[in-house]
């Protein structure tokens, strides 16, 4: 098993796949992350996996049960009202402090938003989610700071989750609206008409949710089975 002087780097890679997975919508909310699995996967001890999921807890991806293990984490309503709230911090003071946007950066935002027309003219909903999801961890790219980087990618991951349960229906064309109006912002240099863009767009994503809906706690049973989605209620509310 690859231990001892790899531990940091190997932690790290743990790390990056799950984040990954979450970001491009392949692992959902509640997925359990068994210990031995992913210690075969990585071809790492259990300890090491453990050290990574610690991690990932302390970063507000995966929750640990008692004598259950770790679980990918399902955010409340309170909590995604909380992460779109620190989104809309941060994004507003990233775009607030910029003073230029490069050539490369320019062409990055340019070819992503291409991309996303592509995505949706193709109904390629599960690409879409990924793309929309990365235009404003490319901005912070763009800005250089690795710090704002790392957290606008691990809000962002959690902003999956929370539409993965609370989204009742994808706005890609609204939400793309709201990425070329910042971008065209940016294109200008108006960094504040785009930071205000940017604070109306969450606030339109936001806005989508419908945070009085319940996980389905058969949602991967029902997802194999090819059965349509459930708007699931405790029989207590039924």
């Amino acid at each position: 098993m690859q231990d001892g002087n790899t531990q940091q780097p190997t932690q790290i890679n743990i790390e990056a796949s799950i984040v990954s997975g979450i970001l491009s919508a392949r692992i959902r909310p509640g997925t359990r992350l068994g210990e031995s699995q992913l210690a075969t996967l990585f071809d790492v001890s259990r300890t090491r996996i453990r050290e990574a999921m610690m991690r990932l807890e302390t970063r507000g991806i995966v929750t640990v049960f008692p004598r259950r293990g770790w679980y990918v984490v399902e955010p409340s309503a309170e909590e995604a009202m909380k992460v779109y709230s620190a989104r809309r911090v941060i994004e507003f003071g990233l775009l607030r402090n910029m003073s230029h946007l490069p050539d490369a950066g320019l062409k990055m935002l340019s070819d992503h938003l291409a991309e996303e027309r592509q995505a949706m003219a193709e109904g390629d909903r599960q690409r879409l989610t990924v793309l929309m999801a990365d235009f404003h961890i490319r901005i912070a790219e763009i800005a250089g700071n690795e710090i704002i980087v790392e957290t606008l990618r691990d809000l962002t991951a959690r902003t999956i989750l929370i539409s993965m349960l609370y989204q009742s229906d994808f706005h890609a064309s609204q939400s793309h609206d709201g990425h070329c109006r910042i971008f065209a912002a940016m294109q200008v240099g108006d960094f504040s008409g785009a930071a205000e863009y940017a604070v109306q767009h969450l606030n339109e994503v936001e806005t989508g949710l419908d945070l009085t809906r319940r996980p389905d706690p058969l949602a991967a049973l029902r997802t194999s089975l090819s059965l349509p989605p459930s708007n699931w209620k405790t029989k207590k509310e039924q």
